[in-house]
């Protein structure tokens, strides 16, 4: 498979040539020209390519859907700028490439996975033109028989039933390739967990089902490895029956069996079979008869299994199960999935709310923080936050598990975009949620952040919320922090150390949601009922080392000075201001239509005015506003925090905040 690299650097092109050339051709160029006219003759499997010439704009016309793109830079925003330039049918992917201190093994899989997507696009290309040609000459032999049956005696209507056979399986040919093309469109264009799933009722209705499990390989230390289910038959499960259907790689169970070998099972009647395990005598809506299981590969590797279940045919079971065909066709489905599966990193995210699942969320804690030592920017201090959902257990026994479900998915929406850009956020288990701040100043700010999500989450309409116990949807938070000094520890960036971190948020967690009493005087429920929940606790570790009372307290909310009477947006937008005869760079912490609070290398006088050049997305806008506050961001940094006011806003000023805010929204809507 041919590989086409462009890049201006040297060093960075020839680095890439010697990876990739372990899969294929590799040509490299350093101008935009050449690749013109390579790609106006030649349609590579796979481009690498620089950020700064990666633009759509820039390759729009030359590039084929069939040729993967893999964006490689050592600017992440930019890298993120790029790659959402280009339009959702392409398969492209972004690399943060240092060459410092490359990470050889995880962009070989990139090139790898883009090679594969390649590859399956130019089947699915040839198949589509395979079919096409099949159909015209099928067309063609139907019209030879239709002049044949006008020639032909009254007697032979033997010979005019199968022609109209002929014409029914090609009708039929043509109903079921577009139905499967219509699934493949679906799985390529899936951006989460959820819309790739979405494809299991038409998986189950073209081979005609009674029902589909999907299962992905997973591994811990208590289990090893072992197959999750994603989907058992046809819904998600419900965190609390996950362990009924997981099942270990060596167990004597149909799926099992196949995530070890790597084949295809298909049996008319699987009753008797010893693979025929517990679950599925138990757990199946109605009994095992035909069953057919698939495995998902990437490269050689079994990432996961499908299996369909019980034939229909007009609503009855069908006793001669799954033919040859509904095997080809799931087989062909497995492949294209698979590659799904492996660009979305099911491994990494939770298929229900389809947010980070705890393993991969501390791997990602420990990269920030070692990014940040790395490049000197401990500007503050870390949280750590835990949520959980007040009175879920009633919410789900009133409502039931599929409803309980939907609202997890709702609430993950919620905490999205609740939290900053910069922040990260799991689901740690059933209705409880794991979020790490960054570039806190202290304990009381994580604790203000923590209470903007509270917030959200009580001011937000879920369905059937009226009947909770408070007549609302709420959830209650436990935070801990993690200063500078903490930060420098190598025992934090442990499994371990991660884990005693949680248990702090866990143990502040459970006072505010009254499982464990408060351990100050200062701290009482608000009348006789018993302990209230939709409250932000917060552990200070300072007082737990010298065993003093109230290590965990309530956090209440008070006045703050920054607090506007506009919505805030929690973005990162970059102002030139002049100072000393010289222009200088700022970036904002937050922007609303009344104000900024931005951060910069040097304290301002109050109410002093300044002008600024603010950069919002593609355009730039100047800005006059007075100085409200201005401090240290924190004792151990050299920045400070400033608090603006905007003044005398023109109509074209507003208009450019209002357009930025709306493109904030949409982006926002997509990622959720």
């Amino acid at each position: 498979m041919s590989i086409f690299i462009l890049n201006p650097n040297p060093l960075e092109t020839d680095f890439l040539s010697r990876l990739s050339a372990k899969f294929g051709p590799v040509s490299t160029s350093s101008t935009p020209e050449e690749i013109v006219r390579t790609l106006m003759n030649e349609e590579p499997h796979l481009l690498l390519i620089d950020q700064s010439l990666a633009t759509y704009g820039l390759l729009k016309g030359l590039v084929h859907r069939e040729t993967s793109v893999v964006i490689t830079g050592d600017d992440e925003a930019r890298l993120r700028s790029v790659l959402e330039s280009w339009p959702s049918e392409y398969y492209v992917d972004a690399f943060v490439l240092f060459l410092s201190s490359p990470d050889e093994g995880e962009l070989s899989r990139a090139v790898a996975r883009a090679l594969d997507h390649a590859r399956l696009r130019r089947e699915v290309r040839d198949l589509q033109s395979a079919a096409g040609l099949q159909e015209a000459k099928m067309t063609s032999i139907c019209t030879e028989l239709e002049e044949v049956r006008s020639l032909i005696s009254t007697s032979l209507n033997q010979e005019v039933e199968k022609r109209m056979g002929v014409e029914s399986r090609l009708e039929g040919f043509h109903r079921e390739r577009q139905r499967v093309e219509q699934i493949l469109r679906r799985v390529y264009a899936a951006n989460d967990v959820s819309s790739l799933l979405e494809v299991v009722p038409d998986i189950k209705d073209i081979v005609q089902a009674g029902g589909v499990s999907i299962y992905i390989v997973d591994e811990n230390e208590s289990l090893g490895r072992y197959l999750k289910p994603l989907i058992w038959e046809d819904a998600f499960l419900p965190h609390h029956e996950l362990t009924r259907h997981t099942v270990g790689l060596e167990a004597q169970d149909f799926a099992a069996w196949v995530a070890r070998h790597g084949q295809v099972i298909n049996h008319q009647d699987a009753s008797n079979d010893p693979r025929n395990s517990l679950r599925y005598r138990e757990c199946l809506k109605t009994s095992l008869r035909s069953l057919l299981v698939v495995p998902f590969r990437r490269d050689s590797e079994i990432i996961g299994v499908m299996e369909v279940y019980n034939r229909q045919r007009s609503g009855q079971a069908d006793p001669a199960g799954f033919a040859a065909e509904d095997a080809e066709i799931l087989k062909n489905l497995s492949d294209h999935i698979a590659l799904a599966m492996t660009k979305l990193n099911l491994i990494q995210y939770d298929p229900l709310t389809s947010l980070l699942r705890p393993d991969p969320f501390y791997e990602r804690v420990r990269q920030k923080i070692n990014l940040q030592k790395k490049r000197r920017q401990e500007e503050g201090a870390c949280a750590l936050v835990m949520g959980d959902v007040d009175w879920f257990k009633n919410y789900n026994d009133r409502n039931g598990h599929e409803a309980g479900n939907k609202l997890l998915r709702e609430l993950a929406t919620v905490l999205k975009a609740s939290i900053r850009e910069e922040d990260l956020l799991c689901r740690y288990g059933g209705e409880e949620f794991l979020f790490f701040q960054t570039g806190v100043k202290n304990l009381e700010e994580a604790c203000q952040l923590t209470e903007r999500m509270r917030q959200n989450v009580e001011q937000h309409a879920f369905l059937f919320e009226e009947f909770q116990p408070l007549n609302n949807l709420t959830m209650s938070f436990g935070v801990t922090i993690i200063p500078v000094e903490r930060l420098a520890s190598t025992d934090l960036l442990t499994k371990e150390g991660l884990k005693k971190l949680t248990e702090e948020a866990d143990m502040a967690l459970g006072v505010a949601k009254g499982k464990t009493p408060p351990r100050t005087s200062g701290l009482a429920w608000p009348d006789q009922r018993g302990p209230a929940k939709n409250k932000v606790c917060c552990f200070t570790q300072e007082l737990a080392d010298r065993g003093q009372p109230g290590a965990v307290q309530a956090f209440h909310v008070r006045s703050y000075r920054e607090k506007r009477k506009f919505a805030r947006y929690y973005t990162t937008a970059f102002l030139m201001y002049k100072d000393d005869m010289a222009f200088r760079v700022a970036k904002t912490v937050n922007l609303s239509l009344g104000g900024a609070k931005i951060i910069s290398d040097r304290r301002f006088p109050l109410a002093k005015p300044l002008e600024f050049l603010l950069i919002l997305g593609d355009t730039a806008s100047s800005f006059r506003s007075s100085v409200v506050y201005s401090e240290k961001a924190n004792g151990h940094s050299q920045n400070y925090h400033t608090g603006l006011k905007f003044r005398d806003l023109s109509f074209d000023e507003r208009k450019s905040l209002e357009d930025y805010f709306t493109l904030l929204h949409r982006k926002e809507s997509l990622d959720a």
